[in-house]
């Protein structure tokens, strides 16, 4: 192929890539709410409370983007979704953003048109057994019986742990959470795999929860974020940055109750995160002032986390890795410049 056909067929592709861009962001603007797909209930993540109002961490990541394409938070139509048809209803356009306690994985990434924006919430598997056992630690766990439900990643996640310790167990199928918690009561199984995210609901279902214990191993972990459709890459830039703005305000002390008076600050971080200098929103195609609607209307990451999760909520959960970088953990953003 000679120069002026390859410049050719290269601003053909970027006229395509142009065109596609523009799908999400100007379907979203001309419906006037964003479609973001959550789970059927899962609490501190997305469930709807008695008077059908939802919340979550999961909820606000809708919010913030509805807050920062539209102007208003509250211009979001919550479809919930099972874990089986959550990539397909992505994948036919039925919604814009998938915000649904799904993990990142190479396989999810690379094989289903789809692309994972940020990791809002870095999950944890753990194991749970009979007080009774008096086992201490995973290490002892050899030859023991593991309720598994057999299409879950869980399951490759237990046998990832188990083969590279060199010990051996049982897999007993189960097909709900419900039947898992059952079946580990009864005796069926003598250890019960969870992830942090689901801990709450798991709690719930035990009838005597006094009478287990957590091992203190991270058995595996899993990277949680919202998913988009490939091939838009402008509609990834506005989700992504949307999760930045609030990782970020959080880190420069910025918050829903002081964003208004932050307008005044002397920092440069501080003003090129609220759109008053620097690119604002030319390179997203937003207003100006979309990162201070997310703080203001949203809040910023650790506001969101201690609300559905944290120390404001009922759950009372730990941050963990979900702390800045510069409190322990490992959440941080890209620099607003």
């Amino acid at each position: 192929m000679n120069r002026a056909a390859f410049i050719t067929v290269m601003l053909l592709l970027v006229l395509v890539a142009t065109s596609v861009t523009a799908t999400t962001l100007d379907e979203v603007r001309k419906r006037g709410v964003l479609r973001c797909g959550v789970s059927t209930g899962l609490a501190g993540f997305s469930k709807p409370d008695s008077k059908g109002r939802w919340t979550g961490l999961d909820v606000d990541t809708c919010r913030a983007v509805a807050a920062a394409v539209l102007g208003d938070a509250d211009r979001v139509e919550f479809v919930p979704l099972t874990r089986g048809e959550r990539f397909t209803r992505l994948q036919a356009g039925d919604i814009d953003l998938l915000a649904r306690n799904t993990a990142w994985t190479l396989t999810r990434d690379t094989s289903l048109g789809l692309d994972f924006v940020h990791t809002t919430f870095f999950d944890e598997l753990h194991l749970m057994v009979p007080k009774k056992l008096g086992v201490r630690s995973a290490g002892e766990l050899d030859g023991s019986a593991v309720c598994l439900s057999p299409d879950s990643p869980v399951s490759g996640m237990v046998a990832d742990f188990f083969a590279r310790n060199s010990m051996h167990y049982r897999a007993v199928a189960v097909k709900s959470g419900e039947e898992a918690v059952s079946a580990f009561e009864a005796g069926r199984c003598n250890v019960l795999p969870y992830r942090l995210s689901t801990l709450p609901g798991l709690r719930a279902r035990l009838t005597r929860p006094a009478e287990v214990v957590t091992l203190p191993e991270v058995i595996a972990r899993e990277p949680l974020g919202p998913v988009v459709r490939q091939g838009d890459d402008g509609w990834f830039n506005i989700v992504r940055w949307t999760i930045f703005a609030m990782i970020d305000a959080e880190e420069l002390g910025v918050g829903s109750k002081n964003v208004a008076d932050m307008r005044d600050s002397s920092n440069p971080a501080i003003r090129r995160l609220l759109g008053l200098t620097g690119i604002k929103g030319v390179g997203l195609g937003l207003a100006d002032d979309w990162a201070r609607q997310v703080i203001r209307q949203v809040g910023n990451y650790g506001e969101v986390f201690a609300r559905n999760l944290g120390r404001d909520s009922s759950l009372k959960m730990e941050r963990g890795l979900n702390r800045l970088w510069n409190h322990g953990g490992i959440q941080y953003a890209p620099p607003f410049r």
